[in-house]
């Protein structure tokens, strides 16, 4: 059925069909769905001291002014992750939620640095998180993939290091990312360690124009020559760019409570969602880091949707379309994901009335 014939769905069905349709989810951070519940349960499995008395002191310090007060407890939070067992428990639990909410493939980002850091082994982290996928996909049928991120305000050396430590594991994980705080830490200054992984044969992606300016978009394309822009919601303070990205159909992972809770939005009314598919754009909802931000994936379909009534049922379809589009899965496997997205929606267009 083409997709103008979704434009006949009432809206009322919305909210079931953004719950029921599957979907893909192409920016998550690992880290950031680590809910103050189970860091609770690890800090005292691994006997690990907390500052905070309770889940609910816990969660009531997750109020922020901007990305790097984020950064700040996202970073506090992810020290209870010490051995594979735990990162293993963190990604099963994600995963729980994500076949809840008819997500059919994931591709997962974590970042080891945070945790080599600390003394962990990046062995822990990397067959923990594997261990995690391939179970999911056999309870679930769930595809799930792992990309590795740089943190961007550390140094390229850094990231080549982490590199080196990760390639022998090379085989459980399909990309690389950039992630982390974008202001004074701009697309460039990893241009040698994105060829290296290039070269390698990695997919390589990069968060760009959330807090930081198209510019960074720009230079993720040009320089790092990625083939995903995660956030990049600021393009459309640049024309020419919002039409470059049309013309290339290069996926945007938007992640709308997560740009309203670190202010680049005042509100979800105030989001460029609709502006971004108007445009051409292969734009596609996500939810970033959903224990800090308030939602898993469908959340923040239902509450976008909710917050923006220009948005359709065709938008909706879209947005799905696109995220099958955008992932990093062979062209039949899209084509099959994309066939029963189509039967979902063709299914809830109203039957016409009598000649």
């Amino acid at each position: 059925m083409p997709a103008p014939a979704f434009d006949a769905i009432p809206r009322a069905q919305l909210p079931a069909l953004l719950r029921t349709c599957p979907k893909a989810e192409l920016h998550l951070h690992i880290e950031g769905t680590l809910e103050p519940e189970l860091i609770f349960r690890l800090a005292e499995r691994n006997h690990v001291p907390l500052p905070y008395p309770s889940v609910e002191a816990l969660r009531a310090a997750y109020a922020f002014s901007d990305l790097q007060s984020f950064l700040d407890i996202y970073y506090a939070g992810a020290g209870v992750l010490r051995k594979e067992e735990d990162f293993f428990d963190l990604a099963w639990a994600y995963f729980e939620r994500a076949a809840a909410d008819n997500v059919v493939h994931a591709e997962v980002f974590f970042d080891p640095q945070t945790h080599t850091e600390r003394g962990v082994p990046i062995e822990a982290v990397i067959v923990g998180l594997d261990h995690a996928c391939r179970r999911a996909h056999a309870e679930f049928g769930l595809s799930a993939k792992l990309i590795l991120c740089f943190l961007r305000h550390l140094s390229e050396e850094a990231a080549f290091a982490t590199l080196e430590q990760a390639l022998p594991y090379r085989h459980h994980f399909i990309g690389v990312g950039l992630d982390s705080g974008e202001r004074g830490n701009p697309p460039e200054k990893f241009a040698r360690v994105f060829a290296k992984c290039r070269g390698l044969g990695l997919h390589v992606v990069a968060h760009a124009g959330e807090e930081g300016p198209p510019a960074y978009i720009e230079s993720a394309l040009d320089v790092l020559q990625v083939q995903r822009i995660d956030h990049g919601v600021r393009c459309v303070e640049d024309p020419a760019l919002v039409r470059r990205l049309a013309a290339s159909r290069m996926p945007l992972t938007v992640c709308p409570l997560s740009n309203v809770k670190l202010r680049v939005f005042d509100t979800l009314a105030d989001h460029n969602l609709k502006a971004l598919l108007d445009a051409g754009l292969c734009a596609t909802v996500n939810s970033d880091d959903p224990a800090y931000f308030g939602g898993y994936v469908v959340d923040n379909y239902l509450q976008t949707f909710a917050a923006l009534p220009a948005l359709t049922a065709r938008d909706a379809w879209q947005l799905a379309a696109n995220s099958f589009e955008a992932s990093f899965v062979p062209d039949a496997q899209k084509q099959a994901w994309r066939a029963r997205l189509d039967d979902v929606f063709a299914a809830a267009v109203p039957a016409a009335g009598p000649a």
